[in-house]
């Protein structure tokens, strides 16, 4: 009788589906008790083999996160608000110390109100940075003038940047009017003073009416540090205005190239317009992290600036916008890819899940402007998902409409999920007895008359769910990956990329 459980030599492991066994059955049958006995035995074995100290160091370790939701002191919140082009960002990046707020010169880089963590002579603040005011703005500036007006509610201390070579003029006025109002502390900076020769220049912005004017370089760093002392003087040291800090919610990067809704996805899931929103695509430049409450838990959401094309093909404001989404994708623990229902799934869409799966966070698809959806759309929209998204099977699908909010509750289950499998680790004793079934079942090919055999497993690291395989030799790809594939079957892993590496060892010469 014919031994099926192996492929046919030559055949590629990779194309042989294995058939639909008991192998779930079996190992539920296991003991873990007798499991973690067989796990040691194999380790023990492996003394028989040439390790070196990283393995050794791999097979001793062990992880532990804590998921639990901490509550710190509110810091002080610092707006830097004035008119297109003053020198905001340059002035928010000298006082970072790094280069963070994307920067142009012209007019109109800045859009939404972007928060970052700071810190000076030892106390920490939120710095706000917003985009230019102008009074009667219409369109996509009218929305970029609100949010510098919200910032300014938001924030315990003001920092109006005025450019001192320009001087005073009708829109600075209209902002010294609107910060009135706000009576809110305010400080005024005088920027692009480069020399002592261009003070007298700062001194005309008396005429404001508030108070001495601060001469100040942001491209230099020209009386930045004797105005941040100041500033320190009149700041709280726990926010009248701002929410508690919470510390340990779960980081979401919302992904997709530009104009698929993310900003809009993220100013429903936050139920107020927190982020400029515009049919002009390219909108979001700078990501703009928020802290929102969403099926009874707390998140941190990051919005990020669509990608548009490859990085080393983009301009200015562009270049480092997509510079900062990948900074984002790095911070965050799971993304949320957004793509487009009315149009077919782009080279771009797999190319920001490519980036995705490469960094090794949590996938979750989300399928925006479902309410637009047609049946005859319908029908292609499945086809292009089987063909194109074939590799991401496992990650869990929202179909929703970022606009009318519909299905929104639908995320949170599929981001716990998401994160659950993306934490999970399974028992060294487990995968050890999983390994045993599956090879027993199907071994590895014979290639060049030899036979790899997996001698030991260990999961080293989750976060992405991380396994090394020690064998006797080196496994095909496609071996890894039918081990991948059972690997899902038995774990479920859902929403979580699987890293399977392995190590070639040969035995000790006596």
């Amino acid at each position: 009788m014919a031994d099926n459980r192996t492929p046919a030599p030559g055949n590629d492991p990779d194309e042989f589906d294995a058939p639909a066994d008991d192998l779930a059955e079996r190992l539920a049958g296991v003991d873990e008790e007798l499991a973690e006995q067989r796990a040691s035995a194999l380790r023990s074995g492996l003394d028989d083999y040439e390790l070196d100290e990283a393995d050794l160091d791999l097979l001793e370790i062990t992880e532990d996160y804590g998921d639990g939701v901490v509550y710190l002191p509110a810091l002080p919140v610092l707006a830097i608000v004035g008119r297109p082009n003053v020198g905001k960002s340059a002035l928010v990046n000298r006082i970072l110390g790094r280069r963070e707020a994307v920067v142009e010169d012209k007019p109109g880089v800045t859009r939404d109100r972007v928060a970052y963590k700071a810190e000076w002579a030892g106390r920490r603040f939120t710095l706000v940075d917003t985009g230019g005011w102008e009074p009667d703005a219409a369109g996509i500036n009218a929305a970029v003038a609100a949010q510098a007006e919200v910032a300014i509610d938001l924030a315990d201390v003001v920092l109006f940047v005025v450019d001192s070579n320009v001087g005073a003029t009708a829109t600075d006025e209209h902002v010294v009017k609107m910060l009135r109002r706000a009576d809110r502390p305010v400080f005024l900076a005088a920027n692009k003073v480069d020399d002592s020769r261009q003070e007298p220049q700062a001194s005309a912005l008396w005429s404001l009416g508030l108070g001495e004017p601060y001469p100040v370089s942001a491209l230099h760093g020209r009386g930045v540090a004797d105005l941040l002392d100041l500033i320190m003087q009149k700041m709280p040291e726990v926010s009248n205005v701002a929410k508690q800090e919470v510390g340990g919610p779960r980081r979401v990067a919302i992904l997709g190239r530009p104009n698929v809704g993310k900003s809009s996805l993220l100013n429903k899931a936050a139920g107020e317009e927190r982020v400029v929103v515009n049919e002009l695509a390219g909108t979001t430049r700078d990501p703009v992290d928020e802290q929102i409450e969403l099926g009874g838990k707390v998140w941190t959401f990051v919005d990020t600036a669509g990608i548009r094309k490859r990085v080393h093909l983009q301009q200015g404001a562009d270049f480092y916008a997509s510079l900062r989404t990948s900074a984002a994708l790095e911070k965050a623990e799971v993304a949320v890819v957004v793509l487009d229902v009315t149009e077919p799934i782009s080279v771009q869409d797999l190319r920001i899940i490519d980036l995705v799966l490469e960094s090794g966070r949590a996938l979750v698809l989300a399928f925006n402007k479902w309410d637009l959806l047609d049946d005859e759309r319908r029908r292609y929209l499945e086809r292009e998902i089987e063909q194109d998204l074939a590799h991401v099977t496992w990650a869990p699908r929202v179909n929703i409409s970022a606009r009318t909010g519909r299905h929104l509750e639908k995320l949170v289950p599929a981001l716990e999920l998401a994160l659950e499998s993306w934490d999970t680790r399974i028992p060294t004793g487990k995968f050890n007895a999983f390994l045993a079934e599956l090879t027993a079942a199907h071994p590895h090919p014979v290639r060049g008359g030899k036979q790899p055999r997996i001698l030991f497993g260990t999961q080293a690291a989750s976060r992405p769910p991380t396994f090394v395989l020690f064998a006797t030799g080196f496994l095909d790809p496609g071996y890894r990956r039918y081990v991948q594939r059972r690997l899902r079957e038995i774990y479920g892993f859902e929403g979580s990329p699987i890293v399977v590496n392995m190590r070639v060892r040969e035995k000790r010469k006596r």
